[in-house]
């Protein structure tokens, strides 16, 4: 299968070098291809979408409801990286998107007190946008 393209927006790579898309989804389906797989991070249930999905209860600008389960998640999003497309998703694509990507990230190998430094360099410069989600990322 096609994986993302690193030059492709919103495009994070990895230290592994896996790829994962992050984006908002006020903004629209972005071109080019499909996610194979998305994680929405909503606190409403998300659009209905085409491909596989997963859904972590998070409202805007707070934490994941359930942090136990958001690792999960998270954990399984990132063993997908090798043969899906995957994108993580809230309404802006900053906050929750970035503290997602952060700690995707550190189970990826990036030491948590780097995490959000990594994201802020490699994805969007806002990304991890409350003082909570900073210290979930450190504690993650």
């Amino acid at each position: 299968m096609d994986q993302w393209d690193s030059n492709t927006p919103g495009v994070l790579r990895l230290p592994s070098g896996r790829l994962v898309r992050g984006r908002g989804l006020r903004k629209g389906l972005p071109s080019g291809p499909e996610p194979t797989f998305g994680v929405y991070l909503l606190g409403k249930t998300p659009p209905p979408v085409t491909w596989e999905s997963q859904w972590i209860r998070w409202p805007d600008f707070r934490l994941p409801a359930d942090p136990a389960e958001a690792r999960k998640i998270l954990t399984q999003a990132l063993a997908r990286l090798d043969h899906d497309r995957v994108e993580f998703a809230c309404g802006g694509g900053k906050g929750r998107t970035g503290t997602a990507l952060a700690c995707l990230s550190i189970l990826d190998g990036v030491p948590p007190d780097e995490a959000i430094t990594f994201v802020r360099t490699n994805y969007d410069r806002h990304a991890v946008e409350t003082p909570w989600q900073k210290r979930f990322v450190r504690g993650f």
